[in-house]
């Protein structure tokens, strides 16, 4: 989906102790002792308190990753991950909302825009001790570059729809020709995340780079060039994250981060789970909370010592979108080029009509009513109300209108011809179509249902059906075995427009009604391509901000996108730790969690 400059797995101790306490240095453990000199050229991360070493931190996920392979990570449960684990030559500070050095500590760029120049960290190290040079710099470039691996990356990395040329000094220099004026150099180009050459060159040879590092990789053999490597891995039950012993970042008086011993992503298959983990002591922190049981947290927070953050409407999204993709490559009862869905189907979904009928027929405003418990708001483009710098409140969509709906379905010939009250098209197939979404974000069980129910009345017979996540990201990504789907659209980081470009561009991985297109099929997407173009080769707000508009406006005449109420975020974070400052921007509480420290006796100061 969008770049997360951020993206569970098991501990070494048993669960037993974990329930001993969290955030508590359990017995047996020792307190860190750094013994590795730090680089020459450390990275002073900005703290609000300095801190001490020991502890974990254990935050709820709902599935486990996919991979642990920075580049080729596509969905949440692996990027929360894998952005722990992975650096870029540039970082950003979700606080202060600027781009910050990472693993370069300084740049410059030449009067024209087109000559970019990258002064890396001398003694920066990967997780194994190995040196990080421009040498993997290059072979990180050759990955993200590569059309048959074709990572979500590769899209935002084409200044002038042309890859970068890159060279390489010195060991310590990197030099990026651009094609053109980029407005996303410093997070694309620069924030690509770093993988180690001389332990991933052997697979990309052999072609199986797209396979390294999955989740039967042995942890010790995952070199990472980030704050956090894998300590251990249990699928379906949680991972645990350790520090780098390597990592180059420091607080103020040069003690090396992170302060953490373990990161721990515990699985928790459902918001319910979570929530009564959570009320036990085995979890630090919740990012998903139902808005119904915002209230109950907050009558327990004293009580129950922690705190619950309330960040105001969410940067992500909840859409609905029909499969228009075709057959890429041949197989058993399918040519290349037929519909992936059924072709009686695909007829409906296709037209403009049927599309801007199912947004009409949903009430939005009785899902923030009832699903969100009046805790959501109203949101027509992936720029929320909570992006200040890129929301439009004048883009709106098709928004609820029964007779509407129905008019429009009647002009494409569907009629109720034996009174059942489902419609029949012209053929007499009956109109209904499933719908797909993650069983474990009730949101989205309940949003899918209130779909249902809302369609019934327009005379479209709707089933919503409740999957597994990484089942569904494989329906999405892999075999396109489904018909619609309601998921969401996360932030990138930064909050800009153009970190999505995978999603807009008709060639994109994540342009997901129709997925990587060789070249625009529809007018309409050929003008998108243009305006995305437009809106990433300048710096000149004024003249993005209007590409964007226009681009958003582009999308919601089309209702490729039927965009449905974002929630408003409150996240419970459990007291006694140093530096969080949960924040809007994803992720809402890992983000800084190279900084975040057990507190003495576990008070919050």
């Amino acid at each position: 989906m969008f770049r997360i400059r951020s993206a569970g797995w098991l501990i070494a101790l048993a669960l037993a102790p974990l329930a001993a306490g969290c955030g508590q240095i359990s017995q047996g453990q020792t307190a860190f002792h750094d013994s590795n000199p730090l680089p020459p050229d450390t990275l002073t991360e900005r703290t609000t308190e300095i801190g001490t070493y020991g502890g974990r931190f254990i935050i709820g996920q709902t599935s486990s990753p996919k991979t642990f392979n920075a580049l080729m990570a596509n969905e949440s449960s692996s990027g929360d991950v894998t952005q722990r684990m992975f650096a870029g030559m540039t970082d950003y500070d979700n606080a202060t909302q600027q781009d910050i050095p990472g693993i370069a500590k300084s740049w410059e760029v030449s009067p024209d825009g087109l000559t970019w120049t990258w002064h890396l960290r001398r003694g920066a190290k990967f997780s194994d001790g190995h040196p990080i040079t421009s040498e993997d710099v290059l072979f990180t470039y050759q990955l993200a570059y590569d059309e048959k691996l074709h990572p979500s990356w590769q899209d935002l990395m084409k200044p002038g729809g042309k890859p970068v040329e890159a060279s390489a000094p010195d060991s310590y220099t990197v030099v990026t020709k651009l094609a053109a004026p980029y407005a996303m150099t410093v997070p694309t180009i620069g924030g690509v995340p770093i993988m180690p050459k001389h332990i991933l060159k052997a697979a990309y040879d052999k072609g199986d780079y797209a396979a390294a590092y999955n989740p039967a990789t042995a942890p010790d053999s995952i070199v990472t060039s980030g704050a956090w490597r894998v300590k251990q891995f249990v699928p379906g039950e949680k991972t645990v994250l350790e520090r780098n012993p390597w990592y180059y970042g420091t607080d103020a008086t040069g003690h090396r981060l992170p302060y953490l011993d373990e990161l721990v992503f515990l699985i928790v298959p459902d918001q319910e789970s979570a929530t009564l983990k959570f009320q036990s002591g085995e979890l630090d922190a919740l990012d998903d909370v139902k808005p119904e049981d915002y209230q109950a947290y907050a009558d327990r927070a004293q009580k129950e010592h922690f705190t619950l953050y309330d960040l105001g409407p969410s940067l992500n999204t909840q859409i609905l979108w029909f499969n228009l993709n075709s057959v890429k490559e041949a197989k058993p009862g399918k040519k290349i080029g037929a519909p992936e869905v059924d072709p009686v189907k695909y007829a409906w979904f296709k037209q403009r009509d049927f599309r801007r009928a199912v947004s009409k027929a949903i009430d939005r405003d009785a899902i923030i009513k009832s699903v969100f418990f009046g805790e959501g708001v109203k949101n027509w483009e992936s720029s929320t109300p909570a992006n200040k710098q890129w929301y439009n409140a004048s883009i709106t969509g098709e928004d609820y209108d029964v007779e509407g709906a129905k008019k429009l379905l009647a002009g494409l010939g569907f009629k109720d011809k034996n009174g059942d009250g489902v419609l029949e098209d012209a053929q007499g197939h009956e109109v209904s179509f499933s719908l797909k979404t993650n069983s474990s974000n009730k949101i989205r069980v309940q949003m899918a249902n209130f779909v249902k129910d809302d369609l019934a009345k327009v005379g479209i017979r709707c089933t919503p059906v409740p999957l597994e996540f990484n089942s569904l990201i494989s329906n999405l990504r892999e075999d396109f075995q489904y018909e619609a789907m309601l998921l969401g659209l996360q932030s990138g980081v930064p909050p800009d427009p153009g970190m999505a470009q995978n999603v807009w561009r008709s060639s994109g991985p994540t342009h997901y009604w129709k997925v990587k297109q060789t070249h625009p099929e529809s007018p309409q997407e050929a003008q998108i391509d243009k305006m995305v173009d437009e809106m990433v080769a300048t710096t000149d707000m004024t003249k993005r901000k209007s590409a964007w508009d226009r681009i958003q406006k582009a999308v919601n005449d089309e209702t490729w996108f039927i965009w449905l109420p974002t929630p408003k975020i409150k996240l419970p974070v459990r007291n006694g730790f140093g530096n969080v400052e949960p924040v809007i921007i994803p992720h809402r509480i890992l983000w800084n969690v190279d900084r975040i420290f057990v507190k003495p006796h576990g008070q919050r100061t």
